[in-house]
């Protein structure tokens, strides 16, 4: 492989010390509204499906159970061992925000032992809708052809950002995009 014109890449933050690299990473965890309840979700483009534990959707859906399709033929690890999926979980997923939150349908892949305490939107969904995780000087994520309306992830792991505003959202129709 030729090499013809080399430079190097400007950094949009301060480096830390030698051999602390690892330490300027950021979680990509944010917020959402799920089944009228607030939940947080990591979105992770290293996973290969959408998905969610088994004991985190019993908090958010309580007859999630009733509503699960089957699902065949799938094979799926973690870093750490053999995951066991129960179904399919289909659901509506609201990103809030004040300029107009957006919905999205997603399946989720419910797996019996996976201890993540957040839903997991993978690479699938990432795709099918556009989303972009841009990692400039301001961390965001924007969906689809809209790149103005930017979703800002929480500062701070317990932050609740813009979801105050997106209570009863089946009445607030208006203030509610849904990409299909």
């Amino acid at each position: 492989m030729d090499l013809i014109h080399l430079q190097d890449a400007k950094m949009q933050k301060a480096k830390p010390s030698r051999g602390k690299g690892y330490t300027a990473g950021s979680s990509c965890i944010t917020n959402i509204v799920i089944n009228n309840t607030e939940a947080k979700i990591h979105l992770d483009s290293g996973t290969f499906c959408t998905c969610v534990g088994k004991h985190y959707l019993d908090k958010i859906c309580t007859n999630w159970q009733d509503k699960i399709m089957p699902i065949e033929g799938i094979n799926l690890s973690s870093a750490r061992h053999n995951m066991h999926p129960l179904g399919i979980f289909e659901a509506e997923i609201i990103f809030p925000h004040p300029e107009g939150s957006i919905r999205l349908k997603v399946e989720f892949v419910v797996l019996n032992n996976c201890t993540s305490q957040h839903f997991i939107l993978g690479n699938d969904y990432l795709n099918i809708y556009g989303i972009d995780i841009n990692n400039h000087k301001d961390r965001y994520l924007t969906i689809g052809e809209n790149q103005r309306q930017k979703f800002a992830f929480p500062l701070k792991k317990r932050e609740i950002t813009v979801i105050k505003q997106v209570k009863n959202v089946n009445k607030e129709k208006p203030c509610v995009k849904s990409i299909d």
